[in-house]
């Protein structure tokens, strides 16, 4: 049995919000809205985030789908659009190369099907290390503005100062074993190039984690694909572009429900 913290908005076609690093399903509160009672929005805390901190499966991300399976399976959801961002991404990768009939959408909110470089892999070593030797309070310090378009710091001071305390309730081993389960996770180009399922990039042209022109080739991989690239934006456009994210949620999810 799943034991994951969810939260469930509307009726209609299951569309499932899979939060990214540190984070919880409060970062798609006002995704919600747009959607109105024709889907089922189901937003989930992944294992060790938000109010999910009792379930420590989140060895692997394959251990972290496996659980959001389960509570699918619980909630008697046996398809459903998927949209996830950063870590949700990886999560949700792993999720459709081993449930692929279960998906009929897959968003990736700035991630990638691409597994770590070497470099990246040292860098998550670092994170985990920093974690370990000086807590939360002080990698967070560090980590969330890095996140933003370092132009629009100053500009979005108090949604970085929010974000951060959205984030800072994160346990450092929940943090720590997250980050290397980032590292070890596998490239899962194969699940794009044999999706049968709209899959949408949602990328930043100055995303320093998911690197833009890194991340690219991958758009190319599916049969079905849809691009937005946005300019001034680095990893978190759902507060960078708060607007036009949720319009591109909102046609992606229609598109997918049509066919």
């Amino acid at each position: 049995m799943a034991s994951l913290s969810y939260s469930i908005y509307g009726q209609g076609t299951p569309v499932v919000f899979l939060h990214g690093f540190c984070e919880s399903k409060e970062i798609w509160q006002e995704f919600l809205a747009p959607l109105g009672n024709n889907f089922q929005s189901i937003v989930v805390d992944l294992p060790g985030f938000g109010k999910s901190t009792s379930n420590t499966n989140y060895q692997s991300v394959d251990v972290m789908a496996e659980e959001v399976h389960l509570l699918l399976q619980e909630l008697s959801v046996p398809k459903s659009i998927i949209i996830a961002h950063s870590l949700g991404g990886y999560v949700a990768l792993a999720l459709a190369e081993k449930y692929p009939e279960s998906i009929t959408g897959l968003g990736l909110f700035h991630s990638t099907a691409y597994s770590d470089t070497e470099e990246r892999k040292q860098g998550r070593n670092k994170t985990a290390e920093a974690i370990k030797q000086n807590g939360m309070p002080e990698f967070l310090e560090n980590f969330i503005p890095g996140l933003f378009y370092k132009e629009r710091q100053t500009e979005l001071q108090e949604t970085i100062t929010a974000v951060y305390k959205l984030t800072s309730h994160t346990p450092a081993p929940t943090a720590i074993a997250a980050t290397l389960a980032m590292r070890d996770r596998p490239d899962r180009t194969h699940v794009l190039r044999n999706s049968n399922y709209p899959v949408l990039f949602i990328a930043g042209k100055n995303d320093n984690a998911i690197v833009f022109e890194s991340a690219r080739e991958q758009f190319y991989l599916p049969n079905h694909s849809i691009v937005q690239a946005l300019s001034d934006t680095a990893h978190m456009g759902m507060f960078e572009k708060p607007a036009e994210t949720r319009a591109m949620i909102k046609s992606f999810v229609e598109i997918c429900q049509d066919l």
